[in-house]
């Protein structure tokens, strides 16, 4: 089917959790010969360039990101800003239609993939090119917060709304509890840029485009996807599980030097993504409960609130602890070579979809500790339908997790005569061999380029 390429825009929302899948994808599909135009903010252009395998057919267009009242000068992406300035993030985003729509009546791409900028449909069915949403969120939390069977635009949408699933949303482990409700259902609501609710936009995205495209396998998410497609009615597009390539670099002696100190899937590794900000009390029940464990365990996270420096954050007296045995690190590190490192066993994550994806194809053990959006429900999918993973129990009170809780966690899936490590242990192999099984992603691929060739 492959002997037509394509030109494909890609406009993706303005975080690197975002255009990071996006580069994955414009790799893959230039790998099969189709012509990328990606679009991306101009200072961002230096954190993704290493990223392109195929700068032949991968062409990285900069915008220029107006500045918006309110936003710090120079901010492009959510990275730059805390979560409340999103919204403005976003509204600098609109603003860019005008470039967008210049650069696309130029290049006359035959598709263009979006995700946040629900105005592109519009724009798209003008110049006659076809628009789809390219989804990096799970299926799973796209069809239980937005699913048009809740009427959220005639009804709005409340925290007891959200403690049960829409009508005809496929039976899943997927519950919440009733903090995790009221923040989602806050989310949802909240004004997301230019006046336009988060529910509102992605609604609007979702019903205007041609086509829905998710970054999964039917295998682990069809019942979701499927259901997605029926309420939008809209043709349903699986990508497959688009593994990045391994990175080409080696690890950096540094961290090279310090993970080979510890035997075999022995570490753990703790990170949770470029924006999560832990509060101090949360940080510090954090490298307790992983103190508590007794093995070797390597933590890279942002300074919690309220503290300039990590080291400054630590509990008292815990570096002397955990000297030689325990590694604090506040910058950024290379998360995908060190879950690929034999030393790591176990990885302590946010539930990012990114980083889930990452971890699926390695041999490490998942402890999940989701924060907020769709990191929840990530959880649920992983530690419930696919049983891969073992979620930090939190307070139902207050949301909170106790250093017990992480010890546990960790413990269940590190003790080798733990009934419940051994059922996820025997899981994660499975699907670990299921992702890397020769043929499939190429299968997924030519799957999808043939259904745009329908879409033309």
């Amino acid at each position: 089917m492959a002997d037509k390429t394509f030109h494909i825009a890609m406009y993706p929302w303005f975080a690197l959790g975002h255009i990071t899948p996006f580069v994955h994808l414009a790799n893959k599909l230039a790998e099969n010969g189709h012509r990328i135009s990606f679009f991306l903010p101009a200072k961002t252009l230096r954190r993704v360039e290493a990223f392109n395998l195929h700068p032949d057919l991968v062409t990285f267009i900069p915008i220029i990101v107006p500045h918006v009242e309110g936003l710090p000068l120079g901010a492009e992406t959510t990275n730059d800003v805390p979560f409340p300035l999103h919204p403005l993030i976003m509204t600098a985003m609109d603003c860019t239609e005008p470039d967008i729509e210049a650069y696309l009546r130029e290049l006359k791409p035959h598709f263009v993939f979006f995700d946040f900028a629900c105005w592109l449909p519009t724009l798209t069915r003008k110049l006659g090119i076809k628009s789809v949403v390219y989804c990096v969120i799970s299926s799973g939390t796209i069809g239980y917060l937005l699913s048009p069977a809740r009427k959220i635009i005639e009804r709005g949408l409340t925290s007891l709304d959200l403690l049960e699933p829409p009508k005809g949303f496929p039976s899943s482990s997927v519950k919440l509890r009733m903090y995790e409700a009221q923040g989602l259902a806050a989310v949802t609501t909240m004004d997301y840029g230019s006046g336009i609710s988060f529910a509102g936009r992605h609604l609007k995205s979702f019903s205007d485009c041609d086509a829905i495209g998710f970054k999964t396998c039917k295998e682990i998410e069809g019942p979701y996807c499927e259901y997605i497609g029926k309420q939008f009615e809209k043709p349903m597009l699986y990508v497959g599980p688009v593994v990045p390539e391994p990175p080409k670099l080696a690890l950096e002696e540094r961290w090279e030097r310090l993970l080979s100190n510890f035997e075999a899937k022995t570490l753990i590794f703790c990170t949770f993504g470029s924006e999560c900000v832990l509060k101090k009390d949360q940080f510090q029940e954090l490298v307790l409960g992983l103190e508590l464990t007794g093995l070797p365990f390597l933590v890279a996270l942002k300074p919690p609130m309220g503290a300039q420096t990590i080291e400054s954050a630590l509990p008292e007296g815990f570096q002397e602890r955990v000297n030689g045995t325990g590694f604090i690190y506040g910058g950024w590190v290379p998360q995908q070579l060190i879950l690929r490192h034999p030393s790591v066993g176990c990885f302590v994550t946010h539930c990012g979809s990114g980083s889930l994806a990452e971890a699926m194809v390695n041999d490490c053990q998942l402890v999940l500790v989701p924060h907020v959006g769709d990191q929840i429900i990530n959880a649920r999918l992983m530690a419930g339908d696919l049983r891969i993973g073992v979620e930090v129990e939190k307070s139902e009170k207050d949301g909170l997790f106790r250093k017990d809780a992480v010890n546990k966690a960790v413990r269940a899936l590190m003790d080798g005569d733990s009934e419940l490590g051994k059922e996820v242990r025997a899981n994660h192999a499975k699907w670990k061999e299921f992702l890397l099984a020769p043929g499939l992603e190429n299968y997924y691929i030519n799957d999808f380029v043939m259904k745009l060739n329908n879409l033309m």
